[in-house]
Parts: C-alpha cells; sequence; structure tokens
C-alpha cells in the first residue's frame, strides 16, 4: 500500500496563505531554512514542484495550485477534528458510560451518586446493570465497576470503597418454620439459595470466618439463581437462606422482610474498584469520578477510624 507523503502539508499550506515562506516561518515558529527543506522534501516526495520562487514571492505552479484546493479543506477538517478530540479529553461535560452489577451499584455508586451529580452538573452518566463480567471496551463504555477479584490485569484499577459487609439471611416466615441455624455447619440442613456467576458457571462459594480463619462453604442449593436480585427475592418469599453483599437488601432489612443470621461468622468481601482501559485515563470526565470517589473513600475511612476511636 503506497503511504501519501502528508509530512509537510502543514508547512506548504501556511507558505500558501502567508505569501512567502519568511512569513510562513515566523507564523510558524521556526526557521526559515526549516520551511525551506520541509517544503522541498514534500516536493521531492511528491516528484513534482509546487511554487515557482523568486527572490520577492512564491507563486503556485499548476500542481500546487491542484495540491492546494484538495489540500486546504481537508487541513481544516483535520484541524477542526483535532481541535474537538482535545475538548472531548478536557471537556468536563457529556456522557460518561460505566457497566457494573446491581450489587456494585448499591454498594459502591448509589450512595454517593447524588453528591457527585451535584458537584458535576454537565456529565451525564449512562449505567448497564449486569451481572457478567463484560468487555467494556467492546461493549463502549469508559469504566465499569467490580470487585477486586474479577478484575482483568490490563486494566487501570482504582479502589473506591472499604471492604464490603457481607450477611446470611432470610424472611422471618421462612426462619419460623425451619428456624435460625446458628453455626455455618446447620446451613447443610437448610433449603439455601444459592447464586450461579452467569460468565464462569460455577455457583458462588459461601465465605464464613472462624476463629480468624476464613472458610468458603458449599451447601446444597434447594434453588439458584444467575443473579443477587433473584436470591434475594426468593429469601424475601420464604423458600430458603441466602447470603449476599449486605448493601443489596439493607432496604428489606430495615423493613423487615429479611432477617441476618450467623453474624459472628459474617466475611468481608474484597472492595470495589473503578476500572478503565489505560486509553481512557485522559478522558476529564472520568477523571473527575475517579476523583470524587478516591475523595470518598478517604472521606469514609477516616470517619470510621473517628469512630472505632470513640468506641
Amino acid at each position: 500500500m503506497e503511504r501519501i507523503p502528508t509530512h509537510g502539508i502543514e508547512v506548504f499550506l501556511t507558505i500558501v496563505r502567508e505569501g512567502s515562506m519568511r512569513a510562513a516561518a515566523a507564523a510558524l515558529g521556526v526557521g526559515a531554512s526549516a520551511v525551506s527543506l520541509q517544503l522541498k522534501a514534500l516536493e521531492d516526495r511528491l516528484g513534482i514542484e509546487l511554487f515557482f520562487r523568486t527572490t520577492r514571492s512564491v507563486e503556485l505552479t499548476e500542481a500546487g495550485k491542484i495540491l492546494f484546493e484538495a489540500a486546504a479543506p481537508a487541513h481544516r477538517d483535520l484541524t477542526y477534528a483535532f481541535k474537538k478530540t482535545r475538548e472531548m479529553a478536557r471537556s468536563t461535560t457529556g456522557t460518561l458510560r460505566l457497566g457494573l452489577s446491581r450489587g456494585a451499584y448499591m454498594a459502591a455508586l448509589a450512595p454517593v451518586l447524588k453528591a457527585f451529580l451535584a458537584e458535576n452538573p454537565g456529565i451525564k452518566l449512562e449505567i448497564s446493570w449486569d451481572e457478567e463480567l463484560v468487555d467494556i471496551n467492546r461493549q463502549g463504555f469508559h469504566g465499569g465497576i467490580r470487585m477486586g477479584d474479577a478484575l482483568s490485569p490490563d486494566m487501570i484499577a482504582v479502589r473506591i470503597t472499604p471492604p464490603i459487609k457481607s450477611v446470611f439471611f432470610a424472611a422471618p416466615s421462612y426462619l419460623q418454620a425451619f428456624g435460625a441455624p446458628e453455626h455455618p455447619r446447620d446451613l447443610l440442613d437448610h433449603q439455601c439459595i444459592r447464586h450461579r456467576h452467569p460468565t464462569s458457571g460455577k455457583l458462588r462459594e459461601w465465605r464464613v470466618t472462624e476463629d480468624g480463619q476464613d472458610i468458603s462453604i458449599d451447601p446444597p442449593a434447594r434453588l439458584i439463581f444467575d443473579s443477587a436480585a433473584g436470591v434475594i427475592q426468593a429469601a424475601r418469599e420464604g423458600h430458603g437462606i441466602g447470603w449476599s453483599m449486605k448493601a443489596t437488601m439493607a432496604d428489606h432489612l430495615k423493613t423487615g422482610e429479611l432477617a441476618t443470621l450467623l453474624e459472628p461468622f459474617a466475611r468481608d468481601l474484597p472492595p470495589f474498584y473503578l476500572y478503565f482501559p489505560k486509553q481512557n485515563k485522559r478522558v476529564e470526565c472520568l477523571r473527575l469520578l475517579v476523583n470524587f470517589m478516591k475523595t470518598q473513600l478517604k472521606e469514609r475511612q477516616r470517619s470510621n477510624a473517628e469512630i472505632a476511636a470513640e468506641r
């Protein structure tokens, strides 16, 4: 494939616009010799002269006129495209597209969303909920939010939450009929509602902490869903015991629709991270979200430390 000799076109167009090589050099902020050398190199690559040169001025040859008539509007379009692209990188307005699970939204984004939108009125968020680990490049997302144990190694990842609280839960009607487990081993005798990860196809292990050790358990499943929302809904209907992030069911715990179980054995889950491809790190709207979430995390950590100190 023949390469188009575009190097030197800006010099050529500037000479035409300014009327001389000396004036073009001043406009470009380079020496006159540099302009002369770039023009000669362009003419050598094209195999034809573009100007009639005199000691006082330059005039376009027929070939020069053809090149100018075609190249000038194309250069204007290219200049405009570069300008708009740079503006997009620096713009604090526009749409930011994020891919995340419902749990990530509830635990990481929902608590700070109102404050972020108020602080950045020019930014619109387009949010896609998906339990699967999607390819954010292929799906056209600027970034995503996932737990630290589910990140692609070729992404930039910024931690945005503390470790996430998990809970075992069931409806009062279920507990009234079958009783409440007192130890994780008791789950083997209960009707459990499990979550199968839609990407890997594996049942999500249930994790507990006992005597300072983290343990994974694999109780028999009476019901299996491919979404955490399905697990929570089935538990609300009294079908059994589920396990998930506390943030995803906070409202149901407040209303008494669900009750927490085995609290001494509940294990923290990994923190959530805001992740994005390296090529998106200069998108200003994304940078604003990253900095905002980092600030919010620091404030939460400071607040938790103060509460712990008071105790």
